[in-house]
């Protein structure tokens, strides 16, 4: 079994909690002519559930793929992807400013679910997971949510915030798996390696 796996994204925090449970990872990242985000589209009447598996699925044939194209090691290929529900509407990343301000609008005041999927390959075994959180928002003020998408973190992220940034204070309560909110549910992403005989 290798000693190392590899991680399709470009997540800074996806690797950060990797490393916080000891797992040596390396970044299969993208070449540039892939068009990542066309695979983040949302199909008519998809719930968040069915999306956020449905684009990891397609995150991991991509990253697998690559592995291939590149010659590279074998070793087992771990792909996430996370997105924010409330009621059946999906909150990606937003596209520009307005947009983060319209999501973090309609979030205020509201408890919304954090949904991120994880699935690893290695060799013709895939296995995946799906953590489910909760959030409660209070209520947010114009000026707060403008005060915030200024600051920039919004963008990039699902549901144009960040639980571990400054965010933070915008949140009354959580349920489920902070680290699953964070983009990489660790006790389901720990449990899926163990299946494939890696340690964490």
């Amino acid at each position: 079994m290798p000693d190392f796996i590899y991680l399709a994204s470009q997540s800074p925090r996806r690797s950060q909690l990797l490393m916080q449970i000891g797992v040596r990872h390396e970044l299969l990242l993208p070449d540039a002519d892939e068009d990542a985000e066309a695979l983040e589209v949302v199909q008519a009447g998809e719930a968040p559930a069915a999306y956020v598996k449905r684009v990891t699925a397609l995150k991991l044939d991509a990253a697998v793929s690559r592995m291939k194209r590149r010659g590279l090691p074998s070793a087992p290929v771990l792909c996430s992807d996370t997105t924010v529900a409330l009621g059946r509407t999906i909150y990606g990343k937003p596209a520009h400013a307005d947009d983060a301000v319209h999501m973090l609008g309609e979030l205020a005041g509201h408890t919304h679910r954090v949904l991120t999927a994880v699935a690893v390959q290695h060799g013709s075994t895939r296995l995946e997971a799906l953590s489910d959180s909760r959030v409660s928002f209070g209520p947010l003020t114009s000026t707060r949510i403008h005060a915030y998408v200024a600051s920039g973190e919004p963008m990039g992220k699902a549901g144009a915030y960040a639980v571990q940034g400054r965010a933070a204070t915008f949140i009354q309560r959580i349920g489920g798996s902070y680290s699953g909110i964070m983009g990489l549910p660790l006790f389901e992403t720990a449990a899926l390696l163990r299946q494939l005989g890696f340690e964490c």
